[in-house]
């Protein structure tokens, strides 16, 4: 795979001069009223008052978080410094799902690497329980260093990945060719680190070093600007998915990739730092390929 150009660096320089992983959201989220432990309790530690959350990773017990609120689609952004060093072996997730076997999911999990190693961010979605739509990536800086933001755009559009503010992926909604969608099913927010020494490392051949444990990825900045779904009136806090949304302040609800600028930038991920897409893999898919990859 061909290095960027040095008119990409530049453009990548600029970009992160004007989006900056490290600003601080005002409106922020807490995460003692926002999130419920649901795994692993003794490895999750609240920290500044709230605003900072560790999970651990140990040999007795991984650990996780999820959304107190579900929600009918959302925009959910975060900001997480990965394990450092040797992290081989383990995954750290953030993900959006709903529950049961005809589950949805949007998924993003970081796959652990040996030390000096590039982490892959591995992308997914799940629609009434049918995966199989992988895009994997390597990030383009190193996500232990510090915090990186990390954004997912779920409307009744398309989903949308992004990382510093940048797009990497982008499902739209093909239903109209009978491609299954996540628009039916309400999903909480979920988070964890575990061991998935089996897969997760140069396909399983690198296990987990347990002397270096624990392994502890740290969290902050958690918002989620999204339609709360009530189980108890099966409806969201979202009336309606209409153009006054963008008047109203929620630009997301009608988000699209449709400008120049985002169209090159997803360009340039893609190019650059894709190394698997489902909608290439003529192997995996000898009687052809899913039918949302050649609309």
């Amino acid at each position: 795979m061909s290095s960027p150009s040095s008119l990409e660096k530049t453009r990548l320089l600029l970009l992160s001069i004007f989006f900056s992983p490290l600003v601080i959201f005002v409106d922020a989220d807490n995460f003692i009223n926002d999130i419920d432990v649901n795994w692993g309790s003794p490895n999750v530690r609240f920290l500044e008052e709230g605003n900072l959350l560790t999970l651990s990773l140990d040999k007795n017990s991984g650990s996780g978080f999820q959304s107190k609120n579900e929600y009918l689609f959302v925009k959910i952004d975060i900001q997480i410094k990965l394990v450092p060093e040797n992290s081989a072996g383990t995954v750290t997730t953030f993900y959006l799902s709903s529950l049961g076997q005809n589950h949805d999911e949007i998924d993003l999990e970081f796959l652990g690497n040996l030390s000096g190693n590039p982490y892959t961010l591995h992308t997914n979605v799940y629609a009434q329980g049918k995966g199989n739509r992988e895009q994997q990536f390597k990030l383009w800086f190193d996500p232990t260093k510090n915090f990186h933001k990390y954004s997912v755009i779920w409307n009744p559009q398309n989903i949308i990945f992004l990382v510093d503010n940048i797009p990497i992926r982008e499902l739209r909604n093909k239903e109209y060719i009978g491609v299954p969608f996540p628009n039916k099913q309400a999903m909480r927010v979920y988070s964890s680190i575990w061991n998935a020494d089996d897969w997760a490392t140069m396909g399983g051949r690198v296990k987990i070093d347990w002397t270096k444990a624990p392994f502890t990825a740290s969290y902050r900045n958690f918002n989620a600007d999204g339609c709360v779904w009530s189980s108890a009136t099966l409806s969201s806090t979202c009336a309606s998915m209409v153009t006054t949304s963008a008047v109203s302040g929620n630009q997301w609800q009608i988000q699209q990739l449709n400008t120049v600028s985002s169209r090159r930038w997803l360009k340039w991920v893609q190019k650059y730092h894709m190394i698997y897409n489902y909608c290439s893999d003529y192997r995996r898919f000898p009687q052809g390929l899913p039918p949302e990859c050649n609309h």
